[in-house]
C-alpha cells in the first residue's frame, strides 16, 4: 500500500528509513551564509580556566609540578591546530608537534637558559617538519599546506614551554588573567562589551594572581592585561572558518593559553 501523505497544514513529514540526519551548527551556519566566526561557548571556556588554574597551581609547586598540565596543554594545542586547519587525523604531524613541545620542556629543565632551549628546539623542529613534508607523496600544494600547519603547530607547542621558563609568579598571574578573560569572553555580550569585559576581568584576575604568586599587585596587573589580550586573540583564532565542536574543545581550549605563554615569560623577566 502507498504511504499516507503528510497533512497539508504541516505535522509529520513522509516516512523515511534512515531518519533525518542532524547537521552541526557549523554546517548550518555555512549553509545559511552566516559569518564564519563561531566563538567557543562556556564549556571550552570552563576547560581553559581549569587548565589555567592547574598551570598556576603547578607553577606554585615548582617546575616539575608545572610539567604535567603543561604537557596536556601542548598535546591539546598540537591536535587543535591541525583540526582547526581541517587536517585530521594527521597523526604524524600532531605527534611531531607534540614531541617538539616535550623536547623544549626537557631542554628548559636541563639548561640554564630557557629561551635558548626553546629557540633551539624550534629551529630543529622546523627542519624536521621540512624533512617530513619532503618525504610526502602528496601534491605540492598539499605538501605546502601541511608544512605550514606542522610548523605553526610545532611552534605553538614549543612556545608553551615559555611557562616553564618563566618566573613562577608571572605564570600564576598570567594563568589567572587568561582564565578570567576567557570566562568573561564566553558571556554573550556585544563584541565591544565582551572584549572590554574580558580585558577588565583579566586585569583583576592578574592582580589577584600577582598577590597569590608573590609577584605583586602592580606587576600582576601588567601580566594579567597582556595575558588577557593574548587569550582574546587565541580565542578569536579558534573561532574562525566555521569551526566544529571538536575544534572548540581543542583549539578553543588551548590557544588562549598557548598564545599567552611567550608574553608571560617575557614580562616575567621584566617585572619579576
Amino acid at each position: 500500500a502507498e504511504p499516507l501523505a503528510a497533512p497539508a497544514g504541516g505535522g509529520f513529514g513522509p516516512a523515511t528509513l534512515a531518519g533525518n540526519t542532524r547537521i552541526s551548527d557549523a554546517q548550518r551556519a555555512r549553509a545559511e551564509g552566516r559569518s564564519p566566526i563561531i566563538y567557543p561557548g562556556t564549556q571550552p571556556a570552563a576547560l581553559t580556566a581549569v587548565l589555567a588554574l592547574l598551570l598556576a597551581g603547578g607553577a606554585a609547586l615548582g617546575s616539575y609540578g608545572l610539567l604535567l598540565p603543561l604537557v596536556v596543554l601542548q598535546a591539546v594545542t598540537a591536535a587543535g591546530w591541525f583540526r582547526l586547519n581541517g587536517m585530521w587525523p594527521a597523526r604524524q604531524g600532531i605527534a611531531l608537534a607534540f614531541l617538539g613541545g616535550v623536547v623544549a620542556d626537557i631542554g628548559v629543565l636541563a639548561a640554564d637558559s630557557g629561551p635558548g632551549a626553546i629557540i633551539g628546539a624550534a629551529g630543529v623542529w622546523v627542519l624536521l617538519c621540512v624533512v617530513l613534508q619532503l618525504r610526502s607523496h602528496a601534491s605540492p600544494d598539499e605538501r605546502l599546506y601541511g608544512l605550514m600547519a606542522t610548523v605553526v603547530s610545532s611552534a605553538l607547542a614549543v612556545c608553551g614551554a615559555g611557562f616553564l621558563a618563566a618566573d613562577s609568579g608571572a605564570v600564576v598571574a598570567g594563568a589567572f588573567g587568561v582564565a578570567g578573560a576567557i570566562v568573561a569572553r564566553s558571556v554573550r555580550l556585544p563584541l565591544p562589551a565582551s572584549f572590554l569585559a574580558a580585558v577588565v576581568v583579566g586585569v583583576v584576575a592578574g592582580v589577584l594572581g600577582g598577590a597569590v604568586g608573590g609577584l605583586g599587585a602592580g606587576a600582576g596587573a601588567v601580566v594579567g592585561l597582556a595575558a588577557a589580550l593574548c587569550a582574546v586573540v587565541g580565542h578569536r583564532v579558534a573561532s574562525y572558518d566555521y569551526p566544529s565542536r571538536f575544534v572548540h574543545m581543542t583549539a578553543g581550549v588551548a590557544l588562549p593559553l598557548a598564545a599567552a605563554a611567550p608574553v608571560v615569560w617575557w614580562l616575567g623577566v621584566l617585572v619579576a
